[in-house]
């Protein structure tokens, strides 16, 4: 327990930092919904579609990002300053392509949301706010892609800063655009989608600033000048990143999907459907935090080969991450009632994300577990099975299953997040186990 107590200790220095970012990316979502939501339930439920369904893209683009921070965290418990520049200069050749491609594609399918059977009113807006959040997502992979380099280094505060000033600029941005005010035309939705497009410019500019000029990171030579193509250090990029992608496409994917079917419901349940889910993000930003902190300190245990302290700090973060989300649950059954009346005074949708805030308080720990466990095993730069499990998990298991629940059964909404329920729940078990069997055969190497 003492064992256990430290790591959690060095792991939570790390993690606050990133938690508190990830929350503020968050924030940015929900003020959005908020905001937007004062307007009404119909731009409400289109943001709720359009943010699974451009999620669903930019997640993949995310997570080749993730491929940078256990091969920095492994470079520099090595002590191999060089090869951390080449890691970042290389990635950002590889993701600066990415996040354009990314871009062009959620630009173009903008008018596949009209052939998504939801209401016609909700379809027309969602298609006019893709187009427009499309031009913010290659300054946010920019941004991501230095994040990620620094975290690797066990830098988390500055991108924790940055983030705390993009909430600022965005809800100025909201108040502008969404409401009319300055002069500006009330935008509605698209006025979102422009704050949007500042914020995410601002994140990034922000950052290269931080990076390029700050001393301490001179020494890994974090600019643009590109000495070659390193081909061995972009296929170690992919081999962790294009798995990476997969995974969080499958789990994040699964989520988008539940939108797409609770929408054929009506703008009820899937405005619901978007206040309980932006909840349930809330809480899961902080146990990504934790995650973020087990890949840095088991990528830096095993880049100075402590196999035992990769086990430890492995498996302590995956107990903080447990007992974070075992916390949470408690909030949302016992605040159940409260929470949804932030968003709408629908009484109807307030019902209905009550019932759901109920499913989501017990799918928390699991979805602890299963996030951290992802977190330590892409720390060991192992994510190729994992990503062939949460496949399993999500679309073979959880989607199946609340599809029978919710439409079948009649469930509902409440039916499509039990079957999300099992689909954690099986994608958590199996990465513990992963992980224990891995790190154990680690140590007889």
């Amino acid at each position: 327990m003492h064992t256990y107590r430290y790591h959690i200790k060095q792991t939570a220095k790390l993690a606050y930092p990133v938690t508190i970012g990830q929350l503020g990316h968050v924030m940015l979502g929900v003020v959005d919904s908020i905001m937007v939501g004062k307007v009404g339930a119909t731009p409400l439920a289109a943001s709720s579609l359009v943010n699974g369904l451009v999620f669903l893209v930019l997640v993949f683009g995310l997570g080749m990002t993730l491929g940078i921070t256990p091969l920095v965290a492994i470079a520099r418990g090595k002590e191999d300053h060089t090869k951390c520049g080449i890691i970042l200069r290389q990635a950002l050749l590889v993701n600066g392509i990415l996040g354009l491609g990314i871009s062009i594609i959620v630009y173009l399918m903008a008018d596949l949301v009209f052939y998504l059977n939801q209401p016609a009113e909700v379809a027309i807006q969602a298609a006019s706010y893709t187009k427009i959040i499309s031009f913010s997502l290659l300054p946010f992979m920019i941004f991501q892609n230095y994040r990620q380099f620094i975290e690797g280094l066990s830098f988390t505060k500055p991108a924790m800063y940055i983030t705390i000033l993009a909430n600022g600029i965005n809800i100025f941005g909201n108040w502008v655009f969404i409401y009319g005010n300055l002069g500006f035309p009330a935008y509605g939705l698209d006025g979102a989608g422009y704050s949007t497009f500042f914020t995410r410019l601002f994140m990034a500019v922000a950052m290269l600033i931080y990076v390029l000029s700050s001393q301490r990171f001179k020494q890994y030579d974090p600019s643009f000048r590109f000495r070659s193509i390193n081909r061995k250090v972009i296929k170690q990029l992919l081999n962790i990143g294009v798995p990476s992608g997969f995974l969080h496409f499958f789990e994040f994917g699964a989520f988008s999907f539940s939108a797409v079917m609770i929408g054929w419901l009506g703008k009820v349940q899937l405005a619901a459907h978007q206040i309980a889910l932006s909840m349930a993000a809330i809480s899961f930003m902080f146990v990504m935090g934790i995650s973020a902190a087990g890949t840095i300190r088991v990528g830096n245990a095993l880049g100075r080969n402590h196999h035992t302290e990769v086990r430890d700090a492995g498996f302590s973060a995956i107990l903080f991450g447990a007992l974070t989300m075992a916390i949470f649950g408690a909030l949302f059954i016992s605040l159940r009632n409260f929470f949804p009346t932030l968003y709408i005074n629908d009484m109807a949708v307030i019902r209905v994300a009550a019932s759901l805030l109920i499913v989501a308080a017990f799918f928390q720990i699991s979805d602890g577990v299963q996030a951290v466990g992802l977190g330590v095993l892409r720390g060991i730069t192992d994510v190729k099975i994992p990503m062939i499990i949460s496949f399993i998990a999500y679309w073979a298991i959880g989607l199946p299953v609340g599809y029978f629940l919710g439409f079948k059964l009649k469930y509902e909404a409440v039916g499509v997040w039990i079957g999300l329920l099992c689909g954690l729940t099986v994608a958590a078990t199996f990465f513990f186990l992963r992980f224990h069997l891995k790190t154990k055969k680690l140590g007889q190497v």
